[in-house]
């Protein structure tokens, strides 16, 4: 860019503009979006969360120990543990293999099975408890007779209350999993494969090392998704005490007993183990470059 003729008649050329220098200022209102959207986060998340954190300490460690030398409180939490383990471990396996089929492989009613993939998303969880008791029920269930006659008891039973976690926090691993796996592409796989490795090797040495850090991301919201569920165990599990009764069971019956030191003790230990996970992924998992890598 040339400035104006100086009064020598010379034209001379004006510095150019640094990328910071064009762009408006607006610092008050990035100031104000800044705080409504920290607001709205305070008051919504941080704030009960702390709560349950101070009442849970109110008496220093009174609470805690009363919740963990309750046997009804730490059979419900083995329960939930054991559940929350299975219903990931299903989770993952699954969700690998309808990721991989969903980016990799293009069929008839590819679109309907993502759209399904969504479905727990969308539907209370208590809706999905009654359809599963509808399916699997001992009395009037689809399945349930032919079950029961073979001697596997679904409903009112740990592989209930298993199907119905699952079944709530499914979406979580395929939807960090697709993603990934459309932005890596073939390119890596079909040169792995010509140069004489299988499907498995191919899957182990070249794909799953793309989508780990999606992958464990993906069974962490997993994890705490399946740890938190309340309505569809609520349904299938009967919430029979020391018996098929999950933590969050727990802390319904105790709030509503009166016993709510007991209740927030263990709604703390189960947003403990869920923030836990969250915080060691968010360290261990590589930092991006700054082009994105």
């Amino acid at each position: 860019m040339r400035s104006p003729p100086t009064s020598s008649g010379v034209a001379t050329e004006s510095p150019p503009r640094s990328p910071a220098a064009r762009r408006p200022r607006n610092t008050a209102g990035t100031c104000v979006r800044r705080t409504i959207v920290v607001a709205y986060l305070f008051f919504l998340v941080a704030w009960p969360v702390a709560l349950v954190v101070q009442n849970t300490f109110a008496d220093g460690l009174t609470n805690l120990q009363t919740a963990l030398s309750d046997p009804t409180v730490t059979h419900a939490l083995r329960v939930t543990v054991y559940v929350a383990l299975w219903a990931v471990a299903i989770n993952t396996v699954f969700g690998v293999g309808i990721s991989l089929l969903l980016v990799r492989h293009t069929f008839p009613g590819r679109r309907v099975l993502s759209a399904l993939i969504d479905l727990p998303l969308s539907v209370s969880p208590v809706v999905v408890g009654l359809a599963l008791l509808l399916a699997y029920g001992s009395t009037n269930g689809f399945f349930g007779g032919a079950l029961e006659g073979a001697g596997l008891q679904i409903i009112f039973a740990t592989p209930g209350i298993i199907m119905a976690t699952a079944f709530v926090s499914l979406p979580l691993v395929i939807r960090e999993l697709v993603p990934v796996l459309q932005e890596i592409g073939t390119e890596q796989e079909q040169a792995a494969r010509s140069l004489g490795a299988g499907p498995w090797q191919s899957f182990w040495r070249v794909t799953l090392p793309s989508i780990r850090w999606a992958l464990v991301y993906g069974v962490v919201l997993s994890l705490a998704r399946a740890l938190g569920e309340f309505g569809a165990v609520k349904i299938v599990s009967g919430n029979l005490i020391d018996q098929t009764q999950t933590a969050t069971l727990v802390v319904e019956q105790k709030y509503q007993d009166f016993e709510q030191g007991s209740a927030y003790a263990t709604s703390f230990l189960l947003a403990s183990i869920a923030v836990a996970a969250l915080v060691v992924v968010t360290i261990i998992r590589p930092k991006e470059n700054p082009d994105g890598n």
